[in-house]
């Protein structure tokens, strides 16, 4: 199981929310670019980068930050956040993101991220499924759409997506477990997708959890942040 620690930007600075709640934000390092170097120092691959401020701002705002982590480190990003368009998605990918995670732009404008799987390839766009009540939230969790997450998830497949960031809102960064029962289901409904688990890690057990059910992944923030999980214990999954 891949494990891809997590840096949520406001203002360039590294932050967790609570459950997706802006007025409940922690701020834990000023310097991304040298908490990215730790991850990858403890022998970590891959980085999910978000850009809150994109995500509520709807368009990117912290690119120089992707770009000076990529040019800094050999982690494998995958961006998310206020990505509305083609000339932004081309801004990340030139900027070095090796993935883009899409979620509102899935939901708001379904054509155009179709149109980003058919030309760059389901391995290069993720599908970012935000769930709330079993329905998809979108724009920083500040919306709920219309999308049950099973016809979300059957709709894009169809469409070649291959990658799927499932994070259930409300257990985003509370650090109370993760939601297993989803992804049981989804797993079971849905075998051939890479199904990466975001939101609700609190220790090692609940990673030792996922591994055993097999998931493609598993995204840790706030755990790391708050020391419940050593990075030096994220190297049993390399």
């Amino acid at each position: 199981m891949h494990i891809i620690p997590a840096i949520d930007l406001i203002d360039g600075k590294c932050v967790r929310l609570l459950k997706g709640d802006y007025k409940q934000k922690t701020e834990y390092n000023s310097n991304p670019l040298a908490v990215a170097q730790e991850f990858e120092a403890a022998g970590l691959k891959k980085l999910h980068l978000v850009d809150l401020d994109g995500a509520k701002a709807k368009k990117v705002i912290n690119l120089p930050v992707l770009q000076n982590i990529v040019e800094n480190t050999g982690l494998e990003v995958d961006f998310g956040g206020g990505v509305q368009s083609t000339e932004d998605l081309s801004a990340v990918f030139k900027a070095g993101a090796k993935q883009l995670t899409g979620g509102s732009i899935a939901v708001k404008n379904e054509g155009l991220f179709t149109e980003w799987i058919q030309e760059f390839g389901g391995e290069k766009i993720i599908l970012g499924a935000d769930v709330k009540d079993r329905s998809i939230a979108i724009h920083g969790w500040q919306e709920s759409a219309d999308w049950h997450i099973f016809d979300f998830l059957e709709h894009y497949l169809t469409k070649g997506i291959q990658y799927v960031i499932c994070t259930d809102v409300s257990k985003d960064g509370a650090l109370q477990g993760t939601s297993n029962e989803l992804y049981q289901e989804i797993q079971e409904k849905f075998p051939e997708i890479k199904l990466i688990a975001s939101g609700g890690v609190s220790n090692l057990q609940d990673l030792e959890i996922l591994e055993s059910m097999k998931m493609y992944g598993a995204i840790v923030g706030k755990a790391i942040y708050e020391k419940r999980v050593a990075l030096q214990d994220l190297k049993q999954f390399a």
